[in-house]
Order: structure tokens, then C-alpha cells, then sequence
């Protein structure tokens, strides 16, 4: 008989049409999370057991990812073998060809792996167009994925931050921070106050940073919490670290 499997997928979408990675409130209509379509697609599978998707990064409405990840457990039903990891994609992309969201890779990994909390580390870009003296002359792809600064000579920045972890806003606020400070709508000093303050009520109305113009390029774990114990090495990818960070 053939137990549960735990999956770890890293998926990316345009954030721009859903409310967020997370499920939205079931008692409000209008857009939907991330969440809510991966659920339905892994549902799609018929799985035994019930679908729960732990997501590792956290993103609000409006911001892209390049490369979330999350994990999931999945039990086939009829002691069917479980999918692997190229299956396992190419199925999941398949009930989601109608949404912004697409599954880039899937690991089985041990069952008491978890998504957010071994994650080591989160990397998000913000991008920002400058100089152009307004959005509808960008790039129709660029309209809803950058944030447009007018009457700035440089034509463009990428912003980038990496931690394990980050605050709600942080980097929208960062960012807005530094924009601010530069368009001297925020002094150097001022600037110092707020950090010192540590205080997210300490930062001035109206400064952060867009939705459209962020977004989470990356989620790095260890090598040795992604393998599988020696007795399931059948499943194993042997090239599982090299392969997460090309």
C-alpha cells in the first residue's frame, strides 16, 4: 500500500488579478487568492486526502512572484504509486491554463518538511521605470509591472532584498523610503529617526511603494532538508540542490 507524499512545488504568477498568494475571504466576493486555484488544481488530481497548501512567502494583491514555493501531501487513491515530480507538474499546469499561474518545479521531500518555516532565505526585486512622464508610454507589458517615477533622468532601477524573513510592506516601504528620500520629500536625518524608531507607525502616510512594481524571485532551502530518508532514495533527485539554484 502506498502512503501519503509530500510535495514541494515552486510556482510563479502575475499578481495583478488575484487578492494575494493567500485564499481569499470566502464571505467577500471578487477576486480570488493564488491559493484558491492551486488548491483546485491539486484537487483536480483526486487526491484521498483532504488539500492543504502551506505557502512559504506571503504576497498581497497586486505583487508578482518569479518563484514562490509551498508543500502539500497528496495520497492517491486505489494504492496507485505516487506522481512524480515531471507528472506531477505538467498535470497541475494543465488545470490551471485558464489562470496567470504556472508550477516551475516539484520535489517530493520528507514528510516533515515545511514550506515557510525551512525556508532560509526570501529575495524580492522591486522594479521602478524612471523618466517617462507617464505609464501609458511604457511597454504594454511594463504597464502593470514596474513603478512608474516621472521627470527623473535615470531610465530604470531594480531594487533588491534578501532575508529570511520580512515585516508586512517592508520592502514597499523600503523602497518608497528611498524614492522619498530622493525626490527630498524625506530627509536623510528623518529617515534615521524612522529606522531607529522601530515602529511601523512611525513611517509617514502615502510613502509606500505600489503593489505592481515587487516581486519574490526566489525561496532558498538547504540541500539536506529537501532529501528524502535513505529508504525512500528511490524518489530522490540526486541533483536536487544544483538544480534549485540555477
Amino acid at each position: 500500500m502506498h502512503s501519503w507524499t509530500r510535495y514541494l512545488i515552486f510556482f510563479q504568477y502575475i499578481g495583478a488579478k488575484y487578492s494575494g498568494v493567500a485564499k481569499g475571504n470566502p464571505h467577500q466576493l471578487g477576486k480570488r487568492g493564488v491559493q484558491d486555484h492551486l488548491e483546485d488544481a491539486i484537487t483536480r488530481l483526486r487526491p484521498l486526502n483532504p488539500v492543504s497548501l502551506s505557502i512559504s512567502s506571503r504576497t498581497d494583491t497586486g505583487v508578482h512572484a518569479l518563484s514562490n514555493s509551498a508543500h502539500f501531501d497528496l495520497q492517491r487513491k486505489n494504492d496507485k504509486p505516487p506522481f512524480t515530480e515531471d507528472i506531477l507538474v505538467r498535470a497541475l499546469n494543465f488545470h490551471l491554463r485558464t489562470e496567470q499561474i504556472r508550477i516551475t518545479r516539484a520535489y517530493c521531500v520528507p514528510h516533515d518538511f515545511h514550506a515557510r518555516f525551512h525556508a532560509q532565505s526570501r529575495t524580492y526585486v522591486y522594479r521602478i521605470a524612471q523618466g517617462i512622464s507617464h505609464k501609458s508610454l511604457l511597454p504594454l507589458t511594463e504597464c502593470s509591472l514596474c513603478w512608474n517615477l516621472c521627470n527623473i533622468d535615470i531610465p530604470f532601477w531594480e531594487l533588491t532584498f534578501r532575508s529570511r524573513s520580512f515585516l508586512y510592506k517592508q520592502v514597499r516601504r523600503m523602497t518608497g523610503a528611498v524614492v522619498a528620500v530622493g525626490k527630498g520629500q524625506l530627509s536623510v536625518p528623518e529617515l534615521k529617526d524612522i529606522l531607529e524608531a522601530r515602529d511601523s507607525r512611525a513611517f509617514p502616510q502615502g510613502l509606500t511603494a505600489p503593489a505592481q512594481g515587487l516581486f519574490l524571485t526566489r525561496v532558498d532551502y538547504r540541500d539536506t532538508d529537501l532529501q528524502l530518508p535513505q529508504q525512500t532514495s528511490e524518489m530522490q533527485l540526486p541533483t536536487i540542490g544544483n538544480s534549485l539554484k540555477k
